[in-house]
């Protein structure tokens, strides 16, 4: 047995359930004290095959269903995350984040590279769950049966666009390449030197309805149609409208285009109209009133303009807040794969989001377990926690993450930064990042799959593998970590190390204060891989709990600085001294990629 894991399975001896919470109960609980467990209906487990085509007849290009396509839809549902809620509870998850369960264009993209809506990011109608995915009377289920358990659940919503309706009568020409606000102004049709179209409207600063009712005209980038058959694919009627939307051609993803241009195709929302943003305040109040759901994840949520934000999320707090539900947890997408904490801050200053994934903390473990760096980046990481709106207590909201849906595995980074290691070690390190996610400040949150050694090829489609039995044959080549079960076959094993791991972890965090809502302290880094030490503090009796990692691959001693007032420990992992070397000095040894949770008796 891996070193630890002996101590783990004694934890697990037997797997505690968290007990049934009242509804109150659960609503009173902080973000901070969650465990998020992020899935794809899709790809979870299918509880009901007769929704598979969503009710739709015809091949996989009319009905999106083709299991053996990474790109189409492969029968995953609400029936099945429901069946599977003992499986997502035994690993010590709090909260459920799934993506977007909403009715999708079934099928989009060019002829000959068509893909399925599967993910969910494509949205006609915003009032009702797709029928890939069951009902609403079978979200509603989901939802009670989560609640009944003492667990949230969080939706994945989309405000920046729609799916693919809108062409541009000029595009297939032009590639759809974006068009500017310089060179094509509101005011003229088609280019500066067209003719003159919404005449007293001031432009898009000017956020009054008085001035929005100006602008009558959406060809002035260019001239968009919709499709015979689409007048009225989208739901509320509204968005069936060219005028709500910026029709300026695909983002290049810099500069003016990473707010006004399309996401390859996609309708891009002009969220600086009123009317898109009391729209979105109804669509997304209603579900708050509707089913009670605890929480939003925000897609593309720095793709939107800041203002929108500052309407929207007073919002939905007023809205949470009047149904009871006072602890609302709503956190953004602000995509940025490296160690910069000022780029997601940012947003929480300027656009005021309460919280954002924190991409830097995905980054800083990936780096460091991987030993592409030492364990110094972690420095930069909680040096930044000054910059969030609210500082460092306002970082303990952030929700923290290994890896994702769009970047890929974390498993797979750390297989590819070591391309010789062995299985035994690529198991140790990918425990060894889950240690730090499920210790360190922040809101864990576990990418489904993880938990049972899944890979990845890539990110995007490659990262989205089956739980149930696949049949995709680049997700069933592929050498699953810690054991030797292939995505061919259903993978819910709770005895696979990973899933154990968590399980303990998460039973560790639960009863630790410190763990939950605790101050951080940097005790020891390295230029190189090996220590990380960490101290945090409860908030209410400040007992310390010091954290140490070991991201090389022989064992380290050192001595660690901790508080004068720690003088004897109790370990809740790994192995730690019963009592400090010398005040204010705790002399420590961790074997390779290992772990120790150390806290003080008082």
């Amino acid at each position: 047995m891996i070193r630890g894991l002996a101590t783990l399975a004694l934890m697990l001896a037997p797997l505690p359930v968290l007990a049934q919470a009242g509804l109150a109960d659960v609503r009173a609980r902080p973000a901070t004290d969650e465990v998020i467990y992020f899935v794809l209906p899709d790809r979870f487990e299918n509880g009901d095959p007769r929704n598979d085509r969503g009710g739709l007849t015809g091949d996989r290009l009319a009905t999106g269903y083709d299991p053996s396509a990474k790109g189409f839809y492969h029968g995953g549902d609400l029936a099945g995350l429901t069946k599977r809620l003992d499986y997502i509870q035994g690993m010590g998850a709090t909260a459920i984040w799934f993506a977007p369960i909403f009715k999708n264009k079934p099928v989009q993209g060019p002829k000959g590279d068509e893909s399925a809506g599967y993910h969910g990011y494509w949205v006609t109608d915003f009032t009702r769950v797709d029928p890939h995915f069951g009902t609403n009377d079978e979200f509603r289920a989901f939802i009670d049966a989560a609640h009944a358990r003492g667990m949230k659940v969080y939706m994945d919503i989309i405000t920046n666009h729609t799916a693919d309706v809108i062409r541009y009568t000029e595009g297939d020409g032009t590639g759809y390449r974006y068009r500017s606000l310089a060179d094509y102004p509101f005011s003229r049709r088609g280019g500066a030197g067209g003719a003159a179209i919404n005449r007293g409207f001031a432009g898009d600063g000017d956020r009054s309805p008085e001035n929005w009712a100006k602008l009558t005209d959406p060809s002035f980038a260019y001239t968009p149609v919709v499709p015979k058959g689409e007048e009225k694919a989208k739901v509320p009627a509204w968005l069936n409208d060219p005028i709500y939307y910026h029709n300026r051609g695909n983002s290049d993803w810099v500069g003016e285009s990473a707010l006004y241009g399309d996401f390859a195709g996609l309708d891009d929302l002009a969220t600086e109209n009123p009317k898109v943003v009391q729209g979105f305040i109804d669509i997304y109040g209603r579900w708050i009133d509707a089913f009670g759901i605890d929480g939003f994840r925000i897609d593309t949520a720095k793709h939107v303009n800041p203002e929108f934000w500052q309407a929207f999320v007073p919002a939905m707090l007023a809205r949470a807040k009047a149904r009871g539900i006072p602890n609302f947890h709503i956190f953004g997408e602000v995509y940025n794969d490296a160690v910069d904490p000022g780029s997601l801050a940012r947003h929480t200053r300027v656009a005021g989001l309460p919280a954002v994934l924190d991409f830097s903390f995905a980054r800083a473990v990936i780096d460091a377990v991987g030993g592409t760096t030492g364990t110094a980046v972690f420095e930069r990481l909680f040096d930044g926690d000054v910059l969030y709106k609210g500082g460092p207590a306002a970082a303990l909201q952030l929700p923290t993450f290994l890896g994702n849906h769009d970047m890929g595995r974390f498993a797979m980074f750390v297989k590819q930064a070591n391309p010789g290691a062995s299985a035994d070690d690529l198991l140790k390190r990918v425990m060894l990042g889950h240690a730090m996610l499920l210790t360190l400040r922040g809101v864990p949150t576990i990418y489904y799959g993880d938990e049972q050694g899944f890979v990845s090829d890539g990110g995007d489609q490659l990262a989205r593998e089956d739980m149930f039995a696949s049949m995709v044959d680049v997700y069933n080549d592929n050498d699953l970590i810690g054991t030797d079960a292939t995505t061919a076959s259903a993978n819910f094993d709770p005895a696979h190390p990973l899933y154990r791991e968590i399980a303990a972890l998460s039973a560790i965090r639960r009863k630790t204060p410190a763990l939950l809502h605790g101050t951080t302290k940097l005790r020891a880094i390295s230029e190189k891989p090996g220590l990380l030490a960490v101290s945090r503090f409860d908030p209410d009796s400040g007992r310390e709990v010091l954290l140490a990692f070991n991201t090389s691959a022989t064992p380290v001693s050192a001595n660690i600085a901790i508080d004068m007032k720690s003088a004897a420990f109790t370990s809740l992992l790994g192995d730690c001294p019963a009592h400090a070397a010398a005040p204010g000095s705790l002399s420590l040894t961790l074997p390779a990629f290992g772990t120790a949770i150390c806290q003080a008796n008082e």
